[in-house]
This record gives C-alpha cells, sequence and structure tokens, in this order.
C-alpha cells in the first residue's frame, strides 16, 4: 500500500470522490501543512494555522496508479482558484499536492505542467506541490461525511 494527500476544498467532497476509485482501500480527512499541532477543525477555520483540509488516501498501486489519482484530483476541483472552493474560501481550501515520495513529486509536476499547456484552463493552475508533513487527522463528524448523512457517492 502506498499514501498520496490532495487538498482541493473541502475534504467531504475530495473524500467522497477518492473513495469511489477502485484501488483505493482506505481515505483519511484532515489537515496538513501548518504549524499547529493538534489542529480542530476549528483552529483550521481561522485561517491563521496554515493547514489545508486534505485528504490521506491509501491505495494499491497494483490496482490504481499515483497518475491516475493525480487525474481524479485534476477533475474534481478548480485548480485555478487561489485559496477557495466553490463558496468556501480562506487558505484551507487551497489546491496542494503533498507528495510524500520524490518519484510522486515528479508526476505531480509533469501533470500540472501537462495540464497547463493542454489549453484546458484560460488562467494559471495555482496549485502548490509540497513535500508531505504530519498528517492530523480531523475530528470523527467529518470522516466519510457524506455516507454517514445516508448520501451515495459512488453510484
Amino acid at each position: 500500500m502506498q499514501k498520496a494527500t490532495f487538498g482541493a476544498g473541502c475534504f467531504w467532497g475530495v473524500e467522497a470522490a477518492f473513495r469511489c476509485v477502485n484501488g483505493v482501500r482506505e481515505t483519511s480527512v484532515g489537515y496538513m501543512g501548518g504549524t499547529l499541532e493538534y489542529p480542530t477543525y476549528e483552529d483550521v477555520c481561522t485561517d491563521r494555522t496554515g493547514h489545508a483540509e486534505v485528504v490521506e488516501v491509501v491505495y494499491d498501486p497494483s490496482v490504481v496508479s499515483y497518475d491516475e489519482l493525480l487525474n481524479v484530483f485534476w477533475r474534481i476541483h478548480d485548480p485555478t482558484q487561489r485559496n477557495r472552493q466553490g463558496p468556501d474560501v480562506g487558505t484551507q481550501y487551497r489546491t496542494v499536492i503533498f507528495y510524500h515520495t520524490p518519484e510522486q513529486e515528479q508526476k505531480a509536476r509533469a501533470s500540472r505542467e501537462r495540464l497547463q499547456q493542454s489549453g484546458k484552463y484560460k488562467n494559471e493552475i495555482v496549485t502548490a506541490i509540497q513535500p508531505a508533513m504530519t498528517f492530523w487527522r480531523a475530528e470523527e463528524y467529518h470522516q466519510r461525511y457524506f455516507e454517514r448523512r445516508g448520501l451515495r457517492p459512488c453510484r
């Protein structure tokens, strides 16, 4: 198993999208990229901790590749929006890829460049690509949020 970590706005929808991918074995929502240890949702929402809402994905690379996970990441959000996605505004909603290995870094940078050159977006892609830091798991009520409310994101 390998890990991948992505931030693409509110982590509820991001987690739901990755849970639908064949080969993804586990997902957890949480916070990464900030300075405060043991941040809470309330801390992160102050926009002063530096954390992004992220999804940590544990996947089987014999079933799904990191490149395929990157394709999901690019598809589920607008990577040209700085520090926001839709109505959610703040640095915690930034678009970011946290890489766990040099190979992930290389693949993330190459995929961002390909997407920028594709002409799909008129504006610049602002997705940051940074080394993974400590993952702080979010409160339990955030985990599998849609499923807990009876919504079935995978149809």
